[in-house]
């Protein structure tokens, strides 16, 4: 099972950007769907991003990469918003499999009015 271990969450001021980054161990990262998710405050987790998908509410403000050679997935957010603040996870799965198979620990990314 692949471990997943996210960074590059802090603070930031509305209309800012931040990069996120989870690192993937093991030799296999290239078999596995990567996602992003976050969890508000009081709610319940929420879907981001995959490659191919984007939430409706980061569309056209957040876009999702993958560099195979550093076993990493990205999460550039530019035009943040006070809604935007979340811990925010990334996930994985193999392609097909109707679970999400590994998280990581969350990162915080907090956005100020």
């Amino acid at each position: 099972q692949v471990q997943l271990v996210e960074s590059g969450g802090g603070l930031v001021q509305a209309g800012g950007s931040l990069r996120l980054s989870c690192a993937a161990s093991g030799r296999t990262f290239s078999t596995y769907v990567m996602a992003w998710f976050r969890q508000a405050p009081g709610k319940e987790r929420e879907f981001v991003a995959t490659s191919t998908y984007y939430a409706e509410s980061v569309r056209g403000r957040f876009t999702i990469s993958r560099d195979s050679a550093k076993n990493t997935v990205y999460l550039q957010m530019n035009s943040l918003k006070p809604e935007d603040t979340a811990v925010y996870y990334c996930a994985a799965k193999y392609l097909g499999d109707t679970m999400w198979r590994s998280w990581g620990q969350g990162t915080q990314v907090t956005v100020s009015s």
